[in-house]
């Protein structure tokens, strides 16, 4: 993942966001969870950001979308527990990241937060579908 292309995933969920008249912030992440990209839309929550970030970097290293990564939190706590404090505690769970592939291969993640659940995913949906 890199710069140009976390910053057409930006702006895919940016546009989505403002269709849906909603406020984000949202994180790109290579496939090693490591922040390429952020953006923060003026009025959004000021917690967005970092989980944003939190939950794009599940998305990419556990390769599976926000909502697959909350099933995971809440069927297997002690294996969630361990994983997330693997990553210092930054991994956030829920609706709104998805993992970005390319040639069937993961390159990094989305993950979006400020709006409703299914609004973030709405708008992660739009970024990552913008990676191509």
């Amino acid at each position: 993942m890199n710069l140009a292309d976390a910053q057409k995933v930006i702006e895919a969920a940016r546009m989505k966001a403002d269709a849906l008249g909603i406020k984000v912030s949202i994180a790109v992440v290579d496939d090693g969870g490591h922040l390429v990209a952020l953006n923060r839309m003026d009025g959004a929550p000021p917690l967005s950001p970092p989980v944003a970030e939190g939950k794009a970097m599940g998305a990419a290293l556990l390769r599976r979308d926000g909502g697959a990564l909350l099933t995971l939190a809440n069927d297997r706590p002690a294996f969630w527990s361990a994983v997330k404090e693997m990553t210092r505690g930054t991994m956030v769970p829920g609706l709104g990241s998805l993992p970005i592939q390319k040639d069937s291969t993961v390159v990094g993640a989305v993950g979006v937060s400020g709006g409703r659940p299914e609004q973030d995913a709405e708008c992660a949906e739009a970024g990552a579908a913008s990676a191509g």
